[in-house]
């Protein structure tokens, strides 16, 4: 069995690094010269002269928090995007909302190399559950997949019955989608009696991936290895069969800074991700991420040579990835907002059943009020795209902090 996806994967450190630094002006000088967004971002800034991690760190951080405000200053997509609509392909709408366009070359966020990377190979068969609905999880890993000679089942959520009619017949070696979901279908394919048996191997994204799950998943027979992604950047870190922290994708540059600053941190030290990917699309150029990791020490005993992170280690601002999806602390406002018998609000992400929990705490005068509870359920499912539980307390229940949402999953890592 071929060991890595190509031989950029165990070039020698330094020999990345130059071709990076040598590809790096000239995305500068196509970002600042095919898209407004970049020209007023980087203004002032001679591309030729950033070659070099030093020169990079001194460019400002576009942030995913900020990309809202600006898309709804300038739509659709403030002037961040190269070309126009007929370059663009598809375009997708993220939570916040925030959209992005796809482009059009083959496999445009880089997935192939990560699902190589967890034992995909050319003619599998892939169930592919990350959603297709405006979103373009669905579509990340399908390019890849499909770039790499799979065959692709548009499974997306949902209708476990009808998944589990098509397990069966068309018997896919291999899963993508959340980390929770695949247990949902092997759980309903075990009361059911159904055989699900033909997936061995799995790349997960979008929540985290716990170690118990990982070993409930292993006594099933399933192999599983996760990627960490963005619809914005695409695949920026993918495990590997040594499954010791994330290697960097060929295809990105990752800093990792001082949340809040521009400023990176040293190797060992938990800070915001920063990422520069090469997109002739979709040009990101320092954008932060919001997610917090640290760079682990030496390489990967795979083999591969790039730069590993420790993974996600949660966030740096308050936006928090529930069930798959990002919810913004704006979001929580927005639930208060409609509701205005409410006080302070707190979104309480938890962990239960291998599954991510949320319950809404919302202050309220009156909190034995009829049907209440459930309007305000209905609000937070319809605002965030994420169903939870409501519990109403007294006034001066919630503490005065400002914290809208509290991420009380245990860590990962």
């Amino acid at each position: 069995m071929v060991d890595f996806y190509d031989e950029l994967e165990v070039r020698d450190p330094q020999e990345r690094e130059q071709a990076l630094m040598a590809w790096l002006p000239e995305q500068v000088a196509h970002a600042t010269s095919a898209a407004s967004g970049w020209a007023r971002h980087l203004a002032g800034i001679d591309a030729s002269s950033i070659n070099s991690r030093q020169a990079l760190a001194a460019l400002p951080v576009l942030r995913k928090s900020d990309l809202k405000a600006l898309q709804e200053a300038e739509p659709p997509l403030a002037g961040f995007a190269a070309g126009g609509p007929e370059t663009w392909g598809r375009l997708f709408m993220s939570p916040g909302p925030i959209f992005e366009p796809m482009g059009l070359a083959a496999d445009p966020w880089r997935g192939a190399r990560a699902l190589f990377a967890a034992g995909f190979r050319t003619g599998d068969i892939v169930h592919n559950c990350f959603a297709y609905h405006l979103t373009p999880g669905g579509f990340i890993l399908d390019e890849g997949a499909r770039a790499m000679g799979c065959a692709v089942i548009p499974a997306g959520i949902g209708n476990t019955e009808l998944q589990l009619d098509t397990i069966e017949k068309l018997k896919p070696v291999a899963y993508t989608g959340t980390p929770d979901f695949l247990k949902i279908l092997q759980d309903k394919a075990a009361e059911a009696g159904r055989d699900a048996s033909s997936i061995t191997k799995a790349l997960v994204s979008g929540g985290a991936l716990f170690p118990s799950l990982r070993e409930e998943y292993r006594s099933r027979g399933v192999r599983v290895q996760q990627c960490y992604a963005t619809a914005d950047v695409g695949v920026i870190a993918y495990e590997s069969s040594a499954l010791e922290g994330m290697i960097v994708d060929e295809g990105v540059i990752v800093e990792i800074v001082r949340p809040g600053t521009g400023e990176p941190v040293p190797d060992g030290e938990v800070g915001e991700i920063v990422v520069t990917n090469f997109s002739s699309t979709y040009p990101m150029i320092r954008f932060g991420t919001g997610d917090l990791s640290a760079v682990l020490p030496g390489t990967s005993p795979c083999g591969r040579t790039n730069v590993r992170i420790k993974g996600w280690m949660g966030r740096a601002d308050q936006t928090t990835k529930i069930k798959g999806m990002f919810v913004h602390p704006s979001q929580a406002a927005d639930v208060m907002k409609a509701h205005g018998e409410l006080g302070r609000i707190r979104l309480v992400v938890g962990r239960a059943n291998e599954q991510d929990t949320l319950v809404v705490m919302a202050e309220c005068a009156n909190p034995a009020a009829e049907g209440l509870a459930e309007a305000v359920a209905r609000t937070v499912q319809s605002v965030c795209k994420v169903r939870g539980t409501v519990e109403l307390v007294g006034p001066g229940t919630l503490p005065n902090d400002g914290l809208l949402i509290s991420d009380e999953r245990p860590a990962t890592t």
